[in-house]
């Protein structure tokens, strides 16, 4: 796997990819971008080899939703440092606090217009990418 970090994204429509993938495109986005279609995908890609860079993780999804995958992603010894920020449809209380007690890193409501969904990716692109600095052991190999 390169060391360049990398954008993983977990979300089933395939309309809501085709938009991001144009919005990441719209402002150029640093760094390569992968996408699955579901949690037991997000898993394997993740278990596969160390993983260097961000998950953006959709809520409601098919065989395992983004609920489970992100228990499973933040009990695992190997994997409870990879940054998960949600990107869901959900506006729920219920949703935001679960996730954030199963440990994601940030919650965000997927944007209703295209110009909307770039500002919000471009600044998760600036803040994940150009600003944090990871700790050792967070799956960010030089």
């Amino acid at each position: 796997m390169p060391s360049t970090p990398y954008l993983l994204i977990a979300d089933d429509d395939d309309d809501d990819c085709f938009l991001i993938q144009e919005a990441l495109q719209e402002f150029d986005f640093p760094a390569p971008t992968r996408f699955v279609a579901n949690g037991q995908e997000l898993l394997t890609a993740l278990e596969k080899e160390p993983f260097n860079g961000l998950v953006l993780l959709d809520l409601n999804m098919p065989l395992m939703d983004g609920r489970e995958a992100l228990q499973k992603i933040k009990q695992n010894q190997t994997l409870r440092h990879v940054p998960v920020v949600v990107l869901t449809t959900s506006n729920s209380q219920e949703d935001i606090q679960l996730t954030y007690t199963s440990g994601c890193s940030g919650y965000v409501t997927k944007p209703n217009s295209f110009q909307d969904l770039v500002s919000m990716l471009n600044k998760l692109s600036d803040y994940w990418f150009e600003t944090v600095h990871m700790p050792p052991g967070t799956g960010r190999h030089a």
